[in-house]
């Protein structure tokens, strides 16, 4: 197993990435706002479900493949631009701050849980830690890589948890506050779909450099 100095280490860097603004965030904060925290904390659920298969994929040397096959890591890259592009656009062109709405329909938890999944599998901010910072805490003469990986998973996942949870409520909490100002809910819609929007470019654009 890895030593208690490896664990903190490995914690203090899962959590500067985690705080960094990126597909995770976006879709925990958009989802509470668009569903209330009972959707914020179903779409952090499959965030943290999705990381298993990071976990995974890093584990059985997924992480070696993308490096030997770049185009199939840059495939990963431009798959999560779109997917994200797609989300900014909706928010771009939507003509009100219906999302906001009491009334508006919620997705399913089924729905909520698989969106978040879907949107961990295609953040690239995820493989880019897999392959650069993963592997550097996982040692065969320690023990099973499996037991170590499920370790550093759950650090992991307690980390998205208590970084996205409050986040999640708090953005809940605005809701409330959004949905009885029509023109601030339209506002904050285009500036997340802008911000989304650049995000997805600027990944799209490591995507095809890269490639």
């Amino acid at each position: 197993m890895q030593t208690l100095s490896q664990l903190w280490l490995f914690f203090l860097v899962v959590f500067a990435v985690v705080l960094l603004p990126g597909m995770d965030m976006a879709y925990v904060a958009g989802s509470s706002l668009a569903g209330g925290r009972r959707q914020g904390l179903l779409a952090l659920s499959g965030i943290v479900a999705g990381g298993v298969f990071h976990v995974l994929a890093a584990a059985l040397g997924v992480g070696l493949l993308l490096q030997l096959v770049p185009g199939l890591f840059n495939a990963v890259l431009l798959a999560g631009a779109g997917y994200l592009g797609w989300i900014a656009w909706s928010l771009l062109r939507s003509r009100s701050a219906a999302a906001l709405q009491a009334n508006a329909p919620a997705l399913s938890p089924a729905e909520a849980v698989l969106r978040g999944a879907l949107t961990s599998l295609l953040n690239p901010k995820a493989y880019l830690f897999m392959l650069a910072i993963f592997p550097q805490f996982i040692d065969p003469q320690r023990g099973p890589v499996w037991l170590q990986a499920l370790v550093l998973w759950l650090i992991i996942a307690v980390t998205q948890m208590a970084v996205y949870g409050p986040l999640a409520l708090a953005a809940a909490g605005a809701r409330q506050w959004l949905a009885r100002r029509p023109t601030a809910g339209l506002m904050l819609n285009r500036g997340v779909g802008a911000v989304l929007l650049l995000t997805a470019l600027w990944t799209a654009a490591a995507g095809w450099r890269a490639g």
